[in-house]
């Protein structure tokens, strides 16, 4: 077999890969969410495995362990996330009239210093921008009800998500070491060594992300509930979430924030207290989470993080935005690859004088 030949058969497998993975998204969720799972956990089973368990006991005691701390913390939160909730729904009414008399004298200035025509053309481009947000929220809403998060998806996610990271840890090392044995032999030293280093940009990026993300949770929810902002945790919560979007976590639980902190009191001293809470997470994510653990050598640019992350949740939905990362860390670390070896090639450096 030729290299072109050779070049072909692996396009073609690449591209049915893609196609079966579009074709199967409505169904794939709780097998990425549990194989996420079983990635994340690994490194512990292997420690585990070092300790004199076997992989079977430490799989057991890791999986068991996992779920339950997930279920513990869904059973304390969503209580109180509830309750923050309709407290937020009955004080709405008394927000409306707290944001009419802060915008009160500012549509009095603007009146005085606009004409009629100036004000005529602001209030029918705030209509359309309205509408257009209203219009957006409410289809990712429908989306969301009507896709991932429909009841036979939630309903998978608690069933089968389980099982599926039980067996996927129980048998990763098996499964990796199959995988190694399909390996083309001219190319499995370098195949390899590129697997390794996707796994470095994945373990150093997701798994120290995902801490991130969740201690910064912990400090916005916690923060913006002392200071006695309405709904407080469940901003706090959203935004160290987001937080795996870099940038997006942070600024939107900020303006949410302050919009409810300037609509919650009449005085200033709220939105104050929630400016410095969301400053107090930004110096320490870019001071000490994000440097201790995540670092700088994982080559992934938030911009190209977002890009993925837009892509692959519009072409897969929810899916898509499990898969984006990991699809992006490969994509990266063999487009890095790709342009090393265009760098040391004659294609780059020419063949001299002729």
């Amino acid at each position: 077999m030729t290299s072109g030949q050779r070049l072909r058969f692996w396009l073609i497998g690449l591209a049915l890969a893609l196609a079966l993975l579009y074709v199967l998204r409505g169904m794939l969720l709780p097998f990425v969410a549990g194989m996420a799972v079983a990635y994340f956990l690994d490194p512990l089973a292997d420690r585990l495995e070092r300790a004199g368990l076997s992989r079977l006991a430490a799989t057991s005691v890791i999986t068991a362990s996992f779920f339950m701390v997930v279920v513990v913390a869904l059973v304390i939160l969503v209580p109180v996330i509830e309750d923050q909730v309709l407290a937020f729904a009955h004080k709405v009414p008394g927000y409306v009239d707290t944001l009419n008399e802060r915008l009160q004298p500012l549509l009095v200035e603007a009146k005085k210093r606009l004409s009629p025509r100036d004000i005529e053309k602001l209030r029918s481009s705030v209509g359309e921008y309205a509408g257009t947000f209203a219009s957006w929220g409410l289809g990712a809403l429908r989306s969301v009800l009507s896709g991932s998060l429909a009841v036979f998806n939630v309903l998978s996610l608690v069933f089968i998500t389980p099982v599926v990271t039980f067996y996927l840890l129980r048998d990763w090392d098996k499964m990796v070491s199959r995988v190694d044995s399909w390996l083309p032999r001219d190319h499995a030293d370098t195949i390899r060594t590129q697997m390794k280093e996707i796994n470095r940009t994945l373990s150093g990026f997701i798994r120290g992300q995902a801490t991130v993300c969740l201690c910064l949770g912990l400090i916005y929810g916690i923060g913006l509930s002392v200071v006695g902002l309405d709904l407080g945790l469940v901003i706090g919560l959203g935004a160290g979430v987001l937080s795996f979007i870099p940038y997006l976590g942070s600024i939107a639980g900020f303006v949410t924030g302050m919009g409810l902190a300037l609509a919650q009191g009449a005085d200033w001293h709220l939105p104050v207290f929630v400016a410095v809470v969301f400053a107090i997470g930004q110096v320490a994510e870019g001071n000490f989470l994000t440097p201790k653990l995540v670092g700088d050598k994982v080559g992934l640019h938030p911009v190209w993080i977002m890009f993925a992350l837009l892509a692959f949740a519009a072409l897969f939905g929810f899916v898509g935005l499990l898969l984006a990362v990991p699809l992006a860390a490969v994509i990266g670390v063999l487009v890095r690859f790709a342009l090393g070896r265009y760098l040391s090639s004659p294609l780059y450096h020419g063949h001299g004088p002729q």
